[in-house]
């Protein structure tokens, strides 16, 4: 990002600015009616798109890896054309978000979202994560609830799953981000199983173009051995298990993310009414683990009528 004069503000004048699309390094990709916004606090300098009405309820959508604000480019006007007011941040490690500190632990990105929160205004807001940004999406919804209104998380099961060794297959891909050498590609992500469809490559480079940046492409490894291993570990301990969910949340998946099918996910979950008060499973046809690439329809109709019925 191509923005200096955006890093002098102090720490308490965290404060959200319009920044043109020709601002940014490398180019943002095409997504019409977006507004992009640089948002300073401590120790990092968030690139957040904004789409619909300033004055509608906030939600924020998290994306997945190695993915950026640009994932919801089809969802977010859905979204916003229901009267929402759509916030998608660039997390940390991802996107055309800095950081001071290369470091990422368990709940950076969580602190990061609540602070980005906080310089714009937002007490409390719905959330939408996938992939990565479920986890983050899951951890606040847990640890702050009073932040989260209603959440729904895509492609990644519910803090309380039991544990199975049918699971594994969906942590195969870890050892190679766990040692992921810059420079090294990322493509794989489409090309895997568990996608639904062949994603055109110029959609790929889109996704990809943030890890021309060095900072992007280290990343890699700190977000997998600081938050996504961690994380692993809490889940495999049964951490959430011994928490209440409080929030009510939507869990969707893609049929042909076969990590996750319906009869082992309803298994591995079973009594829900356990572990939280309101939950819901979804599942959608001819998607993959790119729920949101794959159907954004189907995923912004989902999101809505949960919203719907969960308000």
């Amino acid at each position: 990002m191509d923005t200096p004069e955006l890093r002098s503000l102090p720490d308490d004048d965290a404060r959200p600015h319009v920044a043109s699309r020709s601002a940014w390094t490398p180019p943002l990709p095409e997504a019409p009616g977006f507004a992009h916004l640089v948002v300073e606090t401590r120790g990092l300098r968030s690139h957040v798109a904004t789409l619909g009405d300033v004055d509608g309820e906030p939600i924020v959508l998290l994306h997945g890896f190695p993915l950026h604000w640009w994932q919801w480019r089809e969802v977010a006007p859905r979204l916003a054309a229901a009267g929402y007011r759509v916030i998608c941040p660039d997390l940390r490690g991802a996107g055309w978000t800095e950081a001071d500190d290369s470091g990422i632990e368990r709940e950076t990105r969580m602190r990061d979202l609540l602070a980005i929160l906080d310089a714009l205004g937002i007490e409390r807001a719905h959330v939408v994560g996938h992939d990565m940004g479920a986890i983050t999406a899951m951890q606040l919804a847990y640890t702050h609830p009073e932040r989260v209104r209603q959440a729904v998380q895509l492609s990644v099961p519910p803090g309380f799953i039991s544990f199975s060794p049918k699971l594994i297959s969906a942590f195969r891909h870890m050892p190679k981000l766990l040692w992921h050498r810059p420079g090294d590609s990322l493509r794989g992500v489409w090309a895997d199983q568990y996608c639904a469809r062949r994603t055109p490559e110029a959609i790929i480079d889109a996704h990809l173009a943030p890890m021309q940046r060095s900072d992007i492409d280290q990343a890699v490894r700190a977000l997998y051995r600081g938050m996504v291993v961690p994380e692993s570990m809490q889940l495999s301990r049964g951490v959430y298990k011994r928490m209440h969910l409080t929030i009510p949340t939507l869990f969707a998946f893609g049929r042909v993310d076969t990590r996750f099918n319906e009869p082992l996910v309803r298994r591995l979950c079973a009594q829900p009414e356990r572990f939280a008060d309101r939950i819901e499973f979804g599942f959608v046809d001819n998607a993959g683990k790119l729920l949101p690439d794959d159907a954004p329809d189907e995923v912004a109709d989902l999101t809505l009528e949960f919203l719907n019925r969960a308000s």
